[in-house]
């Protein structure tokens, strides 16, 4: 799922687009054409894709090979960059740090940058694409478990949570209750035990004058807590309503 966001560059050296796909999984696409690479090489233009700066060999190495000895993981690195050289044009720059190259989009880097617009109350929801919960439904590389990519899975699962939530008030608040709900289902499927996905998620059942939903959805939250962990919702959330009416 891709939007115009005002921020796609055209390839200086190809009027083909290229992209560099982590949500849902590891995919790169020149066109509508997947670009087949070996794991060694797609783990690195990952951690390309999701570095705000050139990183240096040594660091990229150390991160992607933590277990090696620094001769060996500056080997494996050399054989990653070897495998990548057969693309045409390159995907990545060695001077002598390293980076995508120019032109390549990554999704998640437009799903932050929409994350923001979201978060943004200036930025109408007009202005934010047909779709925008679409781009935070799926997680980071969801089977690849590197330290590396928990860190930055756990950061990108914190960013869509805050825009889902956004979401799915804006939409209620906007009377657009359909795609309000759908933000919060997304939110709470994300992070079960996340109250204030349930609290965004029940307000807008209230806003649309579902009190049997709002109820359920309580409940339900209520339930899971209790099961799980043992405790109880905070007072702030059944104060949303009068649960002693059940």
């Amino acid at each position: 799922m891709h939007v115009d966001l005002g921020d796609v560059v055209v390839l200086e050296s190809s009027a083909t687009t290229r992209r560099i796909d982590l949500l849902q999984g590891f995919e790169a696409i020149e066109g509508r054409r997947a670009i087949p690479l070996p794991l060694v090489s797609q783990r690195l233009l990952a951690l390309l894709a999701l570095s705000d700066r050139p990183q240096t060999r040594a660091h990229a190495a150390g991160v992607l090979w933590p277990d090696a000895d620094e001769r060996h993981a500056s080997a494996n690195l050399r054989s990653a960059l070897w495998r990548l050289s057969s693309v045409e044009p390159p995907l990545v720059v060695r001077d002598p740090s390293l980076r995508l190259s120019l032109g390549i989009t990554v999704d998640v880097r437009t799903a932050y940058a929409l994350a923001a617009r979201v978060l943004e109350p200036a930025v109408a929801l007009s202005d934010l694409g047909p779709d925008p919960t679409a781009w935070f439904v799926d997680d980071l590389l969801p089977d690849w478990n590197e330290d590396w990519v928990l860190i930055e899975r756990e950061r990108f699962r914190q960013a869509r949570l805050h825009a889902l939530e956004a979401l799915c008030d804006r939409f209620s608040e906007a009377g657009r209750m359909m795609p309000a709900i759908q933000a919060g289902l997304a939110a709470v499927t994300a992070d079960p035990f996340r109250e204030s996905a349930h609290r965004a998620l029940i307000r807008a059942h209230l806003r649309e004058g579902n009190r049997s939903e709002a109820l359920r959805q309580y409940s339900t939250f209520r339930r899971i807590l209790d099961e799980e962990l043992g405790i109880e919702p905070t007072a702030a959330l059944s104060e949303m309503f009068d649960i002693s009416q059940r």
